[in-house]
């Protein structure tokens, strides 16, 4: 069976959400190089307009993957987002066929935040970089949980554990 798990794939652009009901994030790397970068803010609530938007993103980057930060309580139990963002994962996956991970996000809008006040911002201008530097910070942990599993584990011939939350 071939390892479809993050492990499978070396090389290759990954896209990454921060999912919200106003506004999506979105975040790119590398798997290679294990790098991420705020890339947008999708605005709107319409669905038509969101997956549209995240169309076009997917055809100028063509991603091999795509991941979606799942949020948790601080105790690690879902919640009410957490849902909604699995059944955004779905939609993705359903409508661009491409493979789709998880990854906790426990606090990564307040770490967005802080980082956004040391860097000066004030907080009209952090409102619109926040969700795009939630995403980079999401997919950061996706490659970082990645980078812990054993390299011959990653390149097996069976499924790898999935940094999935």
């Amino acid at each position: 069976m071939p390892d479809s798990g993050p492990g499978a794939l070396r090389r290759g652009t990954v896209l990454a959400f921060d999912f919200g009901t106003k506004r999506i994030g979105v975040a790119v790397g590398e798997l290679e190089l294990a790098q991420a970068h705020p890339l947008t803010t999708i605005h709107g609530e319409r669905n038509d307009r969101r997956f549209s938007a995240i169309a076009g993103l997917i055809g100028e980057w063509k991603p091999v993957r795509l991941v979606v930060g799942l949020p948790v309580a601080l105790d690690g139990a879902p919640h009410a987002m957490t849902a909604r963002c699995v059944r955004f994962a779905n939609q993705l996956r359903g409508r661009f066929g491409i493979e789709v991970d998880s990854a906790e996000e426990r606090l990564s809008s307040v770490e967005a935040e802080e980082r956004m006040r040391e860097n000066g911002y004030n907080a009209r201008d952090a409102r619109e970089r926040l969700d795009a530097l939630a995403a980079q910070i999401i997919l950061q942990t996706y490659f970082q949980r990645f980078s812990e599993i054993p390299s011959d584990s990653r390149h097996a011939s069976s499924p790898s554990p999935s940094p999935a939350a």
